[in-house]
């Protein structure tokens, strides 16, 4: 599940845990118990469950099998809180995460505590486990992508609310509030492919569905400098994109037309015309300026038809950018640099939106599952999904990096979800 053969020191196990756990409690700090425990759909959750669910990972997988005498915190929490790991027993079911008003969001917030306390008193006893440091590393990014999830889903919550609440203010940098403008001009990167190495290279933190690495071959293409544009989204609405079916795979047609869709989610035409988008911040006029977000697979994937491109593979995506981060333009680990831009870098690889590629979400070649539980976390999910390259504005910070694989339904978009052009050079 992850690639750490060693333990970190203790004062940076300790401090890394600290962190990443006081982040989650800040994102809903800004929120109401009423706002923490709803649930807008059954793709979302409860921000109360978010914070929950992450405690469970860390009590049932870790206390649970080394802490001295464990007893769980309260046993209802094992069904309650569990996601769909069917290994672990009986889950609740999904789409009624909402009806939990019990336990309170107190009670969570003790439980979080609770389980802290113990995981401290554990940390210290575990540092000749290299295994155990690495299902305690899992568990601390497992947590980072539920502070997205929690993100997003408070964002889709609050986009129900017809008096547009904002959830922070615009000097926040929070999802949408840290977006940036794209860079111009717009121009293509192009690379001459070839025979490349594909995967996670085995330093650091890497999810399995990362590994193994491994050879691919690709014909030589070009990328986007940069992200589609709210601009430029908006003149596919207004040019008939959504209403012409000859850019739409014909499942991505049936579903925009049974949806009655002819614009991004968050998307609202105001009196007078003008085009707004609901944020974090609540109700803003759209700028033209920002890269477009929220859009599904079927959408991107029509655009890139309207204007005689097409979407990435996952492989040309993490070719172009490790080809980037050797010739200085960002980091590996998901850090863009900001210098001048002379339409031969790609911008906005990370920390704006999560980019779809035409790449089915599939095992790589000689993946293997983990046994236990624990194994469930991403195999079993490779069907029917696009993988999604980069990261958001939502993902924390330090989680992303060039191989990192995120994946989705084709029909999702409250995600922070946008795309890049490429095309055959």
């Amino acid at each position: 599940m992850t690639n750490m053969d060693v333990c970190p020191p203790l004062t940076a196990l300790l401090s890394r845990y600290a962190a990443v756990r006081d982040h989650s409690v800040a994102l809903v700090a800004p929120l109401s118990a009423e706002d923490c425990g709803a649930q807008s759909m059954p793709d979302a959750s409860p921000a109360k469950w978010h914070l929950a669910h992450t405690t469970w990972f860390f009590e049932t997988f870790v206390l649970e099998p080394n802490e001295p005498g464990f007893a769980p915190f309260d046993p209802a929490f094992r069904v309650l809180f569990n996601s769909y790991y069917n290994g672990v027993g009986a889950k609740h079911p999904r789409a009624q995460r909402g009806l939990l008003t019990r336990p309170s969001l107190d009670a969570v917030r003790a439980y979080r505590a609770n389980v802290d306390q113990r995981m401290a008193r554990l940390m210290p006893t575990v540092l000749n486990d290299a295994a155990l440091c690495a299902l305690i590393e899992l568990g601390l990014q497992h947590e980072q992508q539920h502070q997205e999830l929690l993100v997003t889903d408070v964002k889709h919550l609050l986009s129900c609310n017809s008096t547009w609440p904002a959830y922070g203010t615009t000097s926040d940098s929070a999802g949408d509030l840290a977006l940036v403008p794209a860079i111009e001009p717009f121009g293509w990167l192009t690379l001459d492919g070839g025979l490349v190495d594909i995967g996670h290279r085995g330093d650091g933190f890497a999810f399995d569905n990362e590994s193994p690495r491994h050879r691919t071959y690709l014909a030589p293409y070009a990328l986007a400098s940069r992200l589609v544009t709210n601009a430029e989204w908006l003149a596919f609405v207004e040019g008939g994109g959504y209403d012409d079916p000859a850019h739409w795979l014909a499942e991505g047609w049936d579903w925009r037309v049974a949806q009655g869709l002819d614009h991004p989610l968050y998307w609202h035409r105001m009196d007078g015309g003008f085009w707004h988008a609901f944020t974090l911040a609540g109700l803003q006029p759209l700028r033209g300026d920002l890269p477009v977000v929220h859009l599904s697979y079927y959408e991107a994937d029509a655009y890139a038809r309207w204007v005689g491109a097409r979407l990435p593979t996952e492989a040309e995506w993490e070719h172009a950018a490790q080809a980037v981060a050797a010739a200085g333009g960002h980091d590996d680990d998901g850090d863009d640099g900001h210098g001048a831009h002379d339409g031969q870098t790609l911008e906005q690889l990370f920390g704006s939106a999560w980019q779809w590629t035409q790449s089915s979400y599939a095992a790589y070649p000689g993946f293997r599952t983990a046994d236990g539980a624990v194994g469930e976390y991403n195999g079993k999910f490779m069907v029917n999904q696009y993988v999604l390259r980069g990261s958001s504005c939502a993902t924390p910070s330090g989680h992303a990096r060039s191989t990192y694989r995120n994946f989705f339904a084709a029909t999702a978009r409250w995600q922070y979800t946008g795309l890049r052009l490429a095309r055959d050079a």
